[in-house]
C-alpha cells in the first residue's frame, strides 16, 4: 500500500507542480495546436479559438508516470517487474507514434498527421513486442505476465491460440495484442476532442484497473492454501501488486495534469497522450487477464470509438444521411447546442459509471467462486 501511495503522489505532485516548468519549454520549441478547418461546419462550436494552445502535453504525464513509478517502488521497498516495465513499454511506444503524429502536424502547420494505416502499423510494432514478452519471463511459480487464452474476468479456458499450434498460435495471439492495443489506443484518441474529457476519463478507467490489480494482489493463488474455495477464487497474475503501483503512479500523474487540461485548458495532451492511454490501458487489460471486461470498463472510450464507425456506415448505407450532427460522439452533443463543460462532466460521469460496472463485475464473479 505504501508503493501505491507513494507513487500516486510523487506522479500527481510532478504533473501539478512542474507543468509550468513545461509550458516555457514548449512555447520556446513552438508546440502550438493546430485545429482542422478543411470542412465546412466542422469548427461551429468554434474551435478556432484553441488554435495555438499549447499542446503535447502528454509528454508531463508520461515523463510523470515514470518518475512516480520508480519512486513508489523504491519507497515501498517493492522492485519494478516485467509486468510494471511492460505497462511502461505500451505507454512510451504507443506515446511515440502518437507523439511523431504530433511534430508532424506542428512543423507541416496542417491538422493531418501520420495517416491511419502508419498509425496502425506503429502500434502493430509496440505490441509484437509486447506480446513475445508477455509469454515470457515465468516466476518462480512458472507464471508469465501474459496467456496465450481469450480473457474475460479471467482467461477462458476454451479460447487458447496455442490449441492451433505454436506457429499460427503465435501469429493470432500477435494479431489479437495488435487489435487490443490499436483498438483502445484509437478509441481514447477519438475521445481526445474536448478540455479535460479523456484525461478525466482515463482517470477513471486506469483508477479502476488499479483496484482490480490490488484486488488480485490480495486474492493471488500464491499463498491461498489448499481450501477449494480459495483455489477457485484466487486469481493467476504474474505481478497484480505492480501492476496495481504502475496504473496508480498514471493515475496521478493524469490527475496533476487535469489541473492544466480542464476547461479552458492551458495546454492538450495531443497524439502523445491520448495515444499513450490507450496503450496503458490496453496493457492492464492484457496483463490483468481482463482484456475482455476492458470494453466495459473503458465503455466511454468505445462509445466515441463506436459512434464514428455507426457514422460512416449509416452514411454509407444511405448514401449520404448522418446518423449523428457529427462524430465522434461528444461533437453531435457540441452541435446540438451543449456547452463543453457541461459535455465533459457528463461524460466523465458515464465514464465512472461504466468503470463502476467493470469493477462491480469483477467482484460479482469472485463471489460466484467463494
Amino acid at each position: 500500500m505504501r508503493s501505491l501511495l507513494a507513487a500516486a503522489a510523487i506522479s500527481l505532485a510532478f504533473t501539478l507542480l512542474l507543468t509550468p516548468v513545461f509550458f516555457r519549454m514548449f512555447r520556446a520549441w513552438g508546440w502550438g495546436q493546430v485545429i482542422r478547418t478543411d470542412s465546412v461546419g466542422y469548427n461551429a462550436p468554434k474551435h478556432e479559438t484553441k488554435r495555438g494552445t499549447l499542446t503535447m502535453g502528454g509528454v508531463i504525464f508520461i515523463v510523470g508516470t515514470i518518475v512516480g513509478y520508480l519512486a513508489g517502488t523504491l519507497v515501498g521497498g517493492n522492485p519494478p517487474t516485467v509486468s510494471g516495465w511492460l505497462v511502461i513499454w505500451a505507454m512510451l511506444g504507443f506515446g511515440t507514434v502518437g507523439f511523431i503524429d504530433d511534430y508532424m502536424k506542428i512543423k507541416m502547420q496542417h491538422y493531418a498527421g501520420l495517416s491511419g494505416w502508419k498509425k496502425i502499423v506503429g502500434q502493430i510494432l509496440v505490441m509484437v513486442p509486447f506480446g513475445i514478452a508477455a509469454l515470457n519471463f515465468p516466476d518462480s511459480y512458472g507464471l508469465t505476465p501474459g496467456s496465450p487464452y481469450v480473457s474475460f474476468i479471467r482467461d477462458i479456458d476454451v479460447l487458447t491460440f496455442m490449441a492451433l499450434g505454436p506457429v499460427l498460435g503465435w501469429l493470432l495471439y500477435s494479431a489479437w495484442l495488435s487489435l487490443l492495443g490499436a483498438g483502445f489506443s484509437n478509441s481514447v484518441n477519438l475521445s481526445d476532442g474536448l478540455d479535460g474529457l479523456a484525461a478525466g476519463a482515463g482517470i477513471f478507467v486506469v483508477g479502476a484497473y488499479s483496484l482490480i490489480a490490488f484486488w488480485q494482489f490480495n486474492q493471488a493463488c500464491v499463498g491461498a492454501g489448499t481450501s477449494p474455495d480459495n483455489l477457485a477464487a484466487c486469481y493467476q497474475v504474474r505481478d497484480p501488486l505492480d501492476l496495481a503501483i504502475v496504473s496508480a503512479a498514471f493515475v496521478g500523474s493524469l490527475v496533476g495534469f487535469l489541473w492544466w487540461n480542464a476547461p479552458k485548458a492551458k495546454i492538450f495532451m495531443g497524439d502523445v497522450g491520448s495515444m499513450s492511454i490507450g496503450g496503458v490501458i490496453a496493457a492492464l487489460a492484457i496483463l490483468t487477464r481482463t482484456e475482455l471486461l476492458g470494453v466495459l470498463i473503458a465503455g466511454l472510450f468505445v462509445m466515441s470509438s463506436g459512434s464514428v464507425i455507426l457514422q460512416r456506415l449509416y452514411f454509407k448505407a444511405t448514401r449520404g444521411k448522418r446518423l449523428f450532427l457529427n462524430s465522434p460522439l461528444h461533437h453531435h452533443f457540441e452541435f446540438r447546442g451543449w456547452s463543453e463543460t457541461t459535455i465533459v462532466v457528463r461524460f466523465w460521469i458515464i465514464a465512472g459509471l461504466f468503470a463502476v460496472t467493470g469493477v462491480g463485475a469483477l467482484y460479482i464473479e469472485w463471489l460466484s467462486r467463494v
